[in-house]
């Protein structure tokens, strides 16, 4: 059976992106879904200086090794200020001194939500261009805007844009 990884880029324990990717991970057909917990891999600020000192840590080690035992990954990124969070960038950043292409062409269904109209688009744009030269293999994309008014009791309400994922699940499904 294939395994994918689901996780947010956002460490909080009520993070709506995390909602976001379970549920969209629940819809892949045929698969053994692990949730990851961005908290689980909680690791200083990368500085090369850091790196030179002390190498790289375990859990930036263990994050990219969740990649490479998996055969497909959902994400959905937080946008804090246009950007990822803080949490999100960090583990990037040490995953990417590990292992220069971090996402190793695993097929990647990539997303965002937020609060507002945009649904994280100003993230959802800066990592569609910078993953792929990570080795992302990005096979969709999706964005939901407004979540607190489309999300509801684990799953999304809004039809139109309920169908607008599960298409994009359906491309991320038929890459694995």
């Amino acid at each position: 059976m294939k395994k994918i990884i689901a996780f947010a880029g956002s460490n909080s324990s009520t993070s709506i992106n995390k909602q976001l990717a379970t549920y969209a991970a629940s819809q892949v057909s045929d698969v053994e879904v692990k949730v990851l917990d961005l908290n689980d891999f909680e690791m200083p600020i990368y500085s090369s200086d850091r790196e030179k000192e002390n190498g790289h840590p375990e859990e930036a080690i263990a994050f990219v090794d969740e990649i490479r035992n998996a055969d497909g990954i959902v994400l959905s990124l937080a946008e804090y200020n246009g950007a990822y969070s803080g949490a999100f960038k960090n583990v990037f950043d040490w995953a990417s001194r590990v292992e220069q292409k971090t996402f190793l062409g695993k097929p990647m269904l990539l997303m965002a939500t937020s609060p507002g109209g945009r649904g994280g688009a100003s993230v959802l744009a800066m990592a569609s261009d910078r993953f792929p030269r990570h080795d992302a293999n990005i096979v969709g994309k999706f964005s939901l805007p407004s979540f607190g008014i489309n999300f509801q009791d684990g799953k999304i309400i809004n039809s139109e844009l309920n169908e607008a994922l599960l298409e994009e699940v359906k491309q991320f499904e038929e890459s694995l």
